[in-house]
């Protein structure tokens, strides 16, 4: 078991693989590394942060307090939050560093660009002399802990001979040098995704990381999860149809062995309060004869 890092993205699907594998081995999973990217990449530096560049005692601010430093950090510099919102800047550091750029990495721009880099460069002076950590920074910092410590990631690739990736259509640029980083000659890697359920690019999640998985590592073999347990076969069938326009998929047919269904109704809205409304009034309608609330689904 302590051979096996398991990865993935929410805490409660994190919970739930504990709770599994506990069920499954009859010993707490406290010393297995079975998490999210960033409760692992936390705890990783928390054992190395010496090597990392942190002080032992390192605080992580959550969202609210990234917001609040950075507003901090543009008064400091006397940059007009009405011309650059601190949101702005939030989201332009935390996707620099979700691609894994440093402020000196940053090419010049233009004006705006340069104020970014300004105040991306102003942000993290504070946060190394203060020992801070944001959330992206939790995977950034770690992934530069293992590339500049060869026998810190020699320890863990000859540690972890399986690495278990769950939604690996969710995962980002640096979250995906990350886990190769780890692998080890003699490391199995399983992951689990979807290139059709890639709904995450505007938070930086790159389903090109499934096809690079099949290029990188050229032996590994795919196995396609085409049954499915949950839907009628005519909805499955207008699914297919649909996301068959996709470009680029690796390619799958959904199947099941249970009933064929009702027709689909399309119904094409004139706005999201058209949508709304048909949607409210056909569930009045459908209530109103005999169909219980427990039935219908959104």
């Amino acid at each position: 078991p302590h051979a096996v890092l398991a990865v993935t993205f929410t805490n409660k699907a994190a919970n739930e693989m504990r709770q599994r594998i506990e069920g499954l081995l009859d010993f707490p999973t406290h010393s297995m590394w079975v998490g999210t990217f960033h409760g692992l990449a936390h705890r990783l530096l928390r054992m190395h942060a010496a090597a990392a560049d942190l002080p032992d005692s390192f605080q992580i601010l959550d969202s609210d307090d990234q917001l609040r430093l950075i507003k901090r950090v543009q008064k400091s510099l006397e940059i007009d939050d009405s011309k650059f919102p601190p949101k702005q800047a939030q989201w332009f550091i935390n996707q620099c560093k979700e691609q894994g750029k440093r402020p000196a990495q940053l090419p010049q721009g233009d004006y705006f660009a340069d104020t970014m880099k300004r105040i991306y460069m102003a942000y993290q002076d504070i946060c190394q002399r203060s020992g801070l950590v944001d959330f992206a920074e939790l995977l950034l910092r770690a992934l530069e802990c293992l590339q500049k410590n060869p026998d810190i990631r020699e320890h863990y690739q000859s540690r972890f001979l399986h690495i278990l990736v769950d939604e690996f259509q969710d995962t980002n640029n640096i979250q995906y040098q990350w886990l190769n980083i780890l692998c080890g000659e003699n490391t199995a890697v399983m992951a689990v995704g979807d290139d059709d359920q890639s709904i995450y690019s505007w938070r930086g999640a790159r389903v090109e990381n499934i096809h690079r998985f099949t290029s990188e590592y050229p032996d590994c073999e795919t196995i396609r999860l085409e049954q499915n347990y949950r839907s009628t076969q005519k909805i499955l069938s207008a699914a297919n149809a649909v996301i068959a326009n996709n470009d680029s998929r690796l390619g799958k047919e959904l199947w099941t062995d249970g009933q064929s269904g009702d027709l689909i109704t399309l119904y094409s809205a004139f706005n999201e309060t058209d949508e709304a409304y048909y949607i409210t009034s056909t569930i009045r309608q459908m209530v109103r004869d005999d169909v219980s609330y427990d039935e219908i689904a959104i």
